[in-house]
């Protein structure tokens, strides 16, 4: 076979992940007819997916012949065409014979569980008479003996190529040549060797070009890459940097300006509609071998400092990491939140000095300053002891400063420092401090209540808490309640998350339900106008 290197373009296919495959037919066109002039040698044109019903807008499409109707009138030039069937997601009737097919060749995706009944069903493609890729995604969950398992079903299969996916970005140089060459010294010569990075680290582009510039001996090797990098989580290898180091160094002769006004006139608009590429969430979840939607969660979840979703993450177990279980990381979270603290001495001192006052809360919402006067007057009307929660509010004298929330706390380290001489701070236990010690620390899990859609409402917590102390009277300013995402709810934009109109209402609602369920000595008294008042 000699040693040859082919660039494939994925660009339709994993580029999709950002867009459900709605690229529009001109866009489709425009995408496939430039790799088409800039002679890519293998491009790929979409999923087969029997889920998805055929629309001439998206590249996902339910059998082999949707890729007449899409591309039959397009001339391939001398590109070779395929497309993708992640396992199980296809039936092999939906696929008809290779001589029938727009389609030159299929690669199919699998997990390690299932790469028994996935080589299996690639035979049955093969014997259709498509060029078949096997490609093993996650190849960082294989140890060398799953590898060399596999590669024996591989070399039984004999398909055109066998692809190392490097599914979450986590590959640096070392790893990716033992992988690679452990694949090469057990792969049969007959059968090309291919790479499909992702960018977490930055390395997508390093990593091809280490292969590339250092090519197994008489084997091909198949490169993948994507218009401007786009693609799942954090983007691919931009197939036109590939073009430019394959002409620069390997003396091709690839035609990149056909690239650039792909990216001109298609991606940089798709790109402005829905951004992909390096990020922090991406870079998080590769540096702890794991799952990008963990970090999403943790994340989502807008109460835990990096230092916090870091230790969540590295106490993942290794079955676990790669495998996204909702139930699982949010038992995490909530068993990493519960760490336990003897809060006796802080209730007592805290008993001390609230039970039988008149309290006000004070919480972030717009309407501590829209109604500053309602507030002032009912401060005025009685004395009062003011705690403010997870926020330090201006113009307000506040006796102490609720903490329940680790990123709130981190981003507030220096105000509350500053703060230390007018109020006390109040902490539940899963905050870390930064500096000194805090003046009181509160049982985060004894607050809690696991039933409620918002477990760790911190409104709901410090009225748990001052129901345990015994105090005269409660108001409540600032807690505006939620709204959808448009509307601000916080003085301080940085304190917004994101909910939709469905999700907010459901908060106010468990917020209020969580109220009447603590059952009050005393009714609280809504200072400010509140959207908890009309439910």
């Amino acid at each position: 076979m000699g040693n040859e290197i082919k660039l494939l373009d994925c660009t339709l296919r994993d580029g999709g992940y950002l867009n459900d495959w709605e690229f529009g037919k001109s866009n489709i066109v425009n995408i496939y007819e430039r790799l088409i002039s800039s002679q890519i040698d293998i491009i790929e044109v979409g999923f087969i997916d029997d889920r998805r019903p055929f629309d001439e807008n998206r590249t996902i499409f339910p059998d082999t012949k949707s890729a007449w109707k899409i591309y039959g009138k397009l001339d391939k030039g001398r590109s070779m065409i395929v497309g993708m069937i992640d396992y199980g997601t296809c039936s092999i009737d939906r696929l008809e014979d290779a001589k029938d097919s727009y389609l030159d060749g299929i690669r199919v995706i699998f997990k390690k569980q299932r790469m028994h009944e996935a080589i299996d069903f690639c035979r049955k493609v093969k014997e259709k008479g498509y060029s078949v890729f096997a490609q093993a995604v996650s190849i960082t969950s294989y140890n060398d003996d799953e590898l060399a398992r596999l590669i024996d079903l591989v070399n039984d299969l004999e398909p055109y190529a066998f692809s190392l996916v490097d599914t979450y970005g986590l590959l640096h140089k070392g790893q990716l040549r033992h992988y690679f060459d452990f694949a090469c010294s057990h792969l049969k010569r007959s059968i090309g060797i291919g790479y499909h990075a992702h960018n977490n680290f930055q390395l997508a582009y390093a990593n091809c070009i280490e292969l590339v510039d250092d090519p197994p001996k008489d084997r091909l090797l198949i490169v993948d890459g994507t218009l401007y990098g786009m693609g799942k989580s954090a983007g691919n290898t931009p197939i036109e940097l590939l073009v430019m180091h394959m002409n620069d160094y390997h003396g091709t002769n690839y035609h990149n300006s056909q690239i650039l006004e792909a990216i001109e006139v298609t991606m940089l608009e798709l790109y402005r509609k829905v951004e992909w590429g390096y990020s922090f969430k991406f870079f998080l979840s590769a540096s702890q071998d794991c799952h990008p939607n963990y970090v999403n969660y943790l994340m989502d979840q807008g109460k835990l400092s990096v230092k916090s979703i870091n230790e969540i993450l590295g106490s993942l177990k290794e079955e676990k990491k790669l495998l996204y279980d909702r139930e699982y990381i949010k038992e995490m979270y909530f068993d990493y939140q519960k760490r336990f603290c003897a809060d006796s001495e802080s209730v007592t001192d805290l008993m001390s000095d609230l039970s039988g006052r008149n309290v006000v809360l004070m919480g972030p919402g717009k309407n501590i300053y829209a109604q500053r006067d309602r507030v002032e007057a009912y401060l005025a009307s009685k004395e009062c002891v003011i705690i403010s929660i997870n926020y330090i509010p201006t113009g307000y004298d506040t006796d102490y400063v609720f903490m329940s929330n680790a990123k709130r706390y981190v981003q507030l380290c220096s105000a509350l420092s500053e703060q230390k001489k007018k109020s006390r701070l109040i902490a539940t236990s899963n905050i870390t401090r930064t500096l000194g010690e805090f003046d009181y620390t509160l049982n985060y899990s004894a607050l809690l209540d696991e039933e409620a859609l918002m477990p760790d409402n911190p409104l709901i917590m410090l009225l748990r808490f001052l129901k345990r102390i015994g105090v005269a009277s409660i108001g409540l300013a600032g807690f505006d309640g939620y709204s959808e995402t448009a509307v601000s709810n916080y003085i301080n934009p940085n304190m917004e998350y994101s909910y939709s109109s469905e999700e907010a209402n459901n908060i106010n609602e468990d917020t209020i339900k969580g109220i009447r369920k603590l059952e009050l000595p005393v009714e609280p008294v809504f200072v400010t106008e509140s959207i908890y008042e009309t439910l």
